[in-house]
């Protein structure tokens, strides 16, 4: 565990407002902690008696009870004007549980996106869902899910181009950025992506610049014969690799290294309990029209579905036009977001953990109920594994592009670099903590909330005597 900390300020204190809207956290009164607090010891006890967790599971939950805690570790921050001092818990930075480390996180990646790498042209949303039994396979082989998906997104990119070409651009370009996403809204394992493609295409002329040119959004007939091809292209991708054909590339990596893991990624998507009373039982829907009614499946526009794999098209933002920035930013948010939030987790009377949907199901499904012990499977089945990338860049937006430099600053007001003054390039500085906290909930962390001065960065304590010492000096307040 590290300090997230904000960059030192060493300028003279200005007066300002005081910021009396920012309040440290708690997560010791939130549900999530509450429940991982009381149950994570019998959830890894009965893990042990079939073979345990893996490390990264595990660890994550220990994280998750230590995340903002001062008792595990502090950041003290002082006033230049009053001397009045401010205790900042430290945060875990881990994928995949925290809802507070996930929202820093969003947050970063979000500006950064919209600031540094999408230019200021449209960008449309393209989601694909694939079918359960991949869902399974490709939760623990990351390699092969990165590959599936990246068949996906050269389908998409390759059709601009045809496209594109068929209005007489010859020689065009387009990019894209990935969002895996391992979970749905029930706290269920849901592997998928979001793709944020450019809705159009770039050239380069012979000076060297580029030029972007629109293209207008797909048919619904388009859509769904990209769907076929990009089944087609996984199913062979798969089968060249030895699946569904009883080879050794057939194999299942999650249930020979844990088959307790394995288990609960195969109950969370199929929406089954793997631990409580009823092992095996569904998991209560509440607000159901009809217990175990499956509606029927209703296409909208730009959504096509075959075989369990669904495409979905239909969300485009205007980057170009007057709060384009702004919505794109808060799409970005939307893909780069945590699978928890705190605000849709609540506790029933018989100890249950009552998930609420985002959106209500078809079949007016609303909320899910889970075992305590069932809910930790779950959320076990939702850890990612450990320095896997889950954003990918594609097309011109690749590192590697030989247009991406003039692509990103396309449309954009150049910010020049600290010290030489040069503006003909795109600053790429992220933002620091505060700055992320400022821009995604309005208050300043840095605003003295006793005089409205600056607070300074003073030291990072972790040790258990000295935390102990300043929360004794701090009092209630801390």
């Amino acid at each position: 565990m590290w300090p997230d900390m904000p960059q030192p300020h060493r300028g003279r204190c200005t007066s300002r407002r005081p910021s009396e809207s920012y309040a440290p956290r708690d997560p010791k009164q939130t549900v999530l902690y509450r429940v991982v607090e009381a149950h994570l010891p019998q959830f890894l006890e009965q893990a042990s008696e079939h073979g345990g967790v893996p490390a990264f599971v595990e660890d994550a939950f220990q994280e998750l009870l230590r995340c903002g805690v001062l008792a595990h570790g502090l950041c003290r921050f002082r006033c230049s004007a009053c001397r009045s001092e401010r205790l900042v818990a430290l945060s875990c930075k881990r994928r995949g549980l925290c809802p507070s480390c996930g929202g820093k996180r969003m947050t970063d990646l979000a500006a950064h996106v919209v600031d540094c790498v999408i230019p200021r042209v449209p960008v449309r949303q393209w989601v694909l869902s694939l079918p359960h039994a991949l869902r399974y396979r490709l939760a623990y082989d990351h390699a092969r899910a990165v590959a599936v998906i990246g068949l996906f997104v050269r389908a998409v990119l390759g059709f601009q181009k045809r496209r594109a070409r068929a209005r007489g651009l010859r020689a065009a370009e387009t990019g894209a950025i990935t969002f895996i996403q391992r979970f749905g809204s029930a706290a269920n394992l849901h592997v998928h992506a979001h793709v944020l493609v450019m809705d159009g295409v770039f050239t380069a002329a012979d000076g060297g610049e580029v030029e972007f040119h629109k293209l207008p959004a797909p048919s619904d007939r388009e859509l769904h014969a990209l769907l076929f091809l990009v089944r087609r292209r996984v199913l062979r991708h798969l089968r060249r690799h030895g699946w569904f054909d009883g080879t050794d590339g057939d194999a299942d990596p999650a249930a020979e290294q844990s088959a307790v893991l394995a288990a609960c990624y195969r109950g969370s998507i199929a929406r089954r309990q793997t631990l409580g009373p009823r092992p095996g039982a569904p998991v209560q829907r509440l607000g159901a029209e009809q217990r175990g009614a499956r509606s029927e499946r209703k296409l909208g526009p730009l959504q096509a579905h075959i075989d369990g794999f669904d495409l979905h098209a239909r969300l485009a933002i205007a980057t170009d036009q007057s709060g384009g920035a702004t919505r794109l930013e808060k799409l970005v948010r939307y893909c780069a977001r945590p699978p928890l939030a705190n605000d849709r987790l609540s506790l029933l009377a018989d100890g249950r953990v009552l998930v609420e949907l985002k959106t209500p199901w078809s079949d007016g499904t609303t909320h899910m109920a889970y075992d305590p012990l069932d809910f930790l499977a779950k959320l076990a089945a939702l850890i990612p594994r450990p320095h896997k990338n889950l954003v990918l860049y594609h097309g011109v937006l690749a590192a590697r592009s030989r247009l991406r430099s003039q692509v990103v600053a396309y449309r954009r007001e150049p910010t020049p670099r600290h010290g030489d003054g040069d503006t003909a390039r795109i600053a790429h500085r992220r933002a620091d903590w505060a700055g992320l906290m400022r821009r995604a909930f309005g208050f300043d962390l840095l605003v003295c909330p006793s005089c409205g001065g600056k607070m300074v960065f003073l030291s990072c304590v972790l040790r258990r005597d000295v935390i102990a010492k300043n929360l004794a000096r701090a009092g209630p307040a801390a």
